[in-house]
């Protein structure tokens, strides 16, 4: 069984059985499903049809983006597994923790993105970095607030030097 979020906004239960088929919150699905193209469908359920294409896919992260008659929905999923973590309040355990970052390379700082306290989302920018001639956009790797930053644009740094703590 999987609990699948739509938009963040809608829920449904998905389930696939031997004797029933396809079963959405506990009704048998009758939709006629036809690929076309990998990663492109075509349904056809109750009388209607809709044309269906998988923009992005996170299977390490059960996400995904779904174009549904040229709309788009973010759909995230989670498994038996899931359910089961979240019933028992281990959930929190899969996000990550993190309390600095620290310079990928040696390098110059060319311009800073946050401030001290901006809570900052997993994968906003945080700093440019050039190294070798190549602009690196450092991006948050979790959600986290800004407690201190050690860089300012123009700053040198080496290999491992920490330059912002959450």
């Amino acid at each position: 069984m999987y609990k699948l979020s739509i938009n963040e906004r809608y829920s449904i239960e998905a389930e696939r059985t031997v004797a029933a088929g396809l079963l959405i919150n506990g009704f048998k699905s009758e939709a006629d499903i036809k690929q076309l193209r990998p990663g492109i469908y075509h349904v056809i359920e109750s009388n209607r049809s809709y044309n269906v294409e998988i923009v992005n896919f996170n299977g390490d992260e059960k996400t995904a983006e779904v174009k549904v008659n040229n709309h788009i929905y973010h759909i995230t999923a989670k498994d038996q597994f899931d359910i089961l973590l979240d019933k028992l309040g281990f959930s929190d355990l899969n996000s990550a923790r993190i309390s600095e970052i620290k310079a990928p390379m040696p390098g110059l700082v060319l311009k800073v993105f946050v401030n001290k306290g901006d809570i900052v989302k997993k994968g906003d920018n945080l700093f440019v970095l050039e190294a070798m001639k190549m602009e690196n956009i450092i991006k948050s790797p979790a959600d986290v607030v800004v407690e201190k930053i050690l860089i300012k644009s123009g700053d040198k740094v080496e290999k491992g030097q920490i330059l912002m703590s959450f």
